[in-house]
């Protein structure tokens, strides 16, 4: 183990990459557990395999981008031509997810009345478009930050809440540049799909954006935190309770959301019957 850290992925000894190895060997191993055991016993797994997928995809674009630009980029050696042939398994995993039929059997009824609500007849999803156009705001602030924005708004921010932002590993930059770049254009058209019923693809989006972001602000908080992280890149004592408050209602939100999806679908469903007359 010694001589694999020290010649083949020094990277693990970071404070990252300390952080994707407990999600390694916690939640993506409790996944995999699940989907054999629902491939066994020739049930679904569709919902489990994509949150899956948006995990592990997570994890590797940012561990791969940030050993390549980051201070150890110099040294890369097999351990990271091994990890680049990984992505291919989590992108043909993903296709064959989504070839599986979905089995959702929601009454025409209920799927017309869900649709005949307005926003503010659903309190709860005018919750989530409040907290989508939130989090739109904050991942393209951090994003700017991570750009090294002159604004002082951004030079304070990274100074006294967030300077593991500037960490030289360049993970926590290239996690908050797939915040910006990705995340985002998920935040617009998931508050289309909320004023605007019928949009199927909302639930796969979104337990493939909570299976992203649950990876990634469990490896960004941790490594924020960790005793590998040098002392001034951590987040300072005073800011800890703003730190966690801002970041775990980052994470935990879209968890929601998913969940809201995959159990009250109604209003993304399209209407058979509608479809029948057309």
């Amino acid at each position: 183990m010694s001589n694999f850290l020290e010649c083949g992925e020094p990277h693990l000894n970071t404070a990252h990459g300390h952080m994707i190895c407990y999600w390694d060997g916690s939640f993506h191993y409790l996944m995999y557990l699940l989907m054999i055991t629902a491939i066994t016993w020739g049930d679904e797994y569709r919902t489990i395999g994509l949150y899956w997928v948006g995990s592990v995809l997570m994890s590797l674009v940012v561990y791969l981008l940030g050993n390549a630009v980051g201070k150890y980029g110099a040294n890369l050696c097999g351990g990271f031509v091994v990890n680049s042939l990984c992505v291919i398994l989590p992108v043909w995993a993903s296709f064959r997810i989504f070839s599986q039929p979905l089995t959702r059997d929601v009454p025409s009824k209920s799927i017309q009345d869900s649709h005949q609500k307005g926003l503010t007849g659903r309190p709860l999803d005018c919750v989530f478009v409040l907290y989508f156009l939130l989090a739109l705001g904050f991942s393209i602030f951090r994003g700017l930050v991570t750009l090294d924005c002159p604004a002082k708004l951004c030079q304070q921010y990274v100074q006294f809440q967030e300077p593991y932002l500037k960490d030289p590993t360049a993970y926590p930059k290239i996690q908050m540049l797939m915040y910006m770049l990705y995340c985002v254009p998920f935040y617009i058209v998931t508050i289309y799909a909320l004023l605007v019923p019928g949009c199927s693809w909302t639930a796969d989006l979104a337990l493939l954006h909570a299976g992203a972001l649950a990876q990634g602000q469990f490896s960004h908080i941790g490594a924020s935190l960790h005793t590998r992280t040098p002392f001034s890149y951590r987040v300072p004592e005073e800011a800890k309770t703003m730190f966690l408050f801002i970041n775990l209602v980052y994470g935990l939100l879209p968890q929601l959301f998913a969940y809201r999806c995959v159990t009250n679908p109604e209003f993304f469903l399209k209407n058979k019957e509608n479809q029948k007359t057309e």
